[in-house]
């Protein structure tokens, strides 16, 4: 009775290491158990190990060298290589094998299609184009006063049609606000542009201290304005660059004036 009950466990380790063994073989592993042996007490009983499934079969020599070939590359003739090397150079772009690595490609939209977030193309006008004229969207400019010298040199101020007051406030339609302070706050001086004569004139504003000179001479009266004339006001020179006068003016635009 002793050496029958021994035998029990040292059976059931026999049958579990047996498995566990023929599961590791069947999984393609050489390495099966390398941990310690478990040996069997002095008065048991050795019993054979049950086995749950069949030794695999060894393969015999011609399906090994069968196996063989059918896992080596296939060596391929100079002939065989050209047609494969001709077939891929014909395939289509669409036909060709691609990457999922590869950036995606850019997207071509042929015929009324429209993708969306692309900006509409540059329309080629052929022949002479209509030019429509609507009615203004802000004062139209007549010339411009260049900063040459002083604070804000390099600087340039539209000029308006109609009457322009000139100061160094913001406020002013001519601002010239780059920090002179010898310049007056508010209307120093008048430019004003008469469409009906097509002339410029300057107009000091005699009511200040401040000096005002227009090409190193004081006006004590309104001035007509030529091209290129160098006004200076405090520390600031300014010339004077026209865009209407003789050769052109916006009442040539009917259209335009409504």
């Amino acid at each position: 009775m002793k050496e029958t009950t021994n035998s029990q466990p040292a059976a059931k380790a026999g049958r579990f290491l047996g498995t566990l063994k023929d599961a590791l073989a069947a999984a393609g592993r050489d390495d099966v158990l390398s941990g310690p042996k478990i040996k069997a007490a002095p008065d048991a009983v050795t019993q054979p190990i049950a086995r749950s499934e069949e030794p695999t079969q060894k393969p015999t020599p011609a399906a090994a060298e069968q196996s063989d070939k059918e896992a080596a590359p296939a060596t391929m003739s100079a002939a065989e290589a050209a047609r494969l090397a001709k077939a891929q150079m014909s395939l289509k772009p669409q036909d060709k094998h691609v990457e999922f690595s590869a950036p995606p490609t850019t997207r071509v939209v042929r015929g009324g299609g429209k993708t969306q977030g692309v900006p509409a193309r540059t329309q080629l006008v052929r022949g002479k184009a209509k030019v429509e004229r609507g009615e203004f969207g802000q004062d139209p400019v007549v010339g411009w006063l260049v900063v040459v010298g002083g604070p804000g040199i390099g600087a340039h101020r539209p000029i308006f049609e109609g009457n322009n007051t000139l100061g160094r406030s913001s406020s002013q339609r001519i601002p010239i606000d780059f920090g002179d302070e010898a310049i007056s706050s508010e209307e120093q001086a008048y430019i004003r542009y008469d469409s009906s004569s097509r002339s410029f004139l300057f107009v000091p504003n005699l009511a200040k201290t401040n000096v005002v000179s227009i090409n190193d001479k004081r006006p004590t009266g309104a001035v007509e304005l030529s091209q290129m004339d160098v006004i200076t006001m405090g520390r600031t020179q300014l010339v004077f660059v026209p865009f209407c006068g003789a050769d052109f003016d916006w009442a040539e635009l009917t259209d335009t004036k409504g």
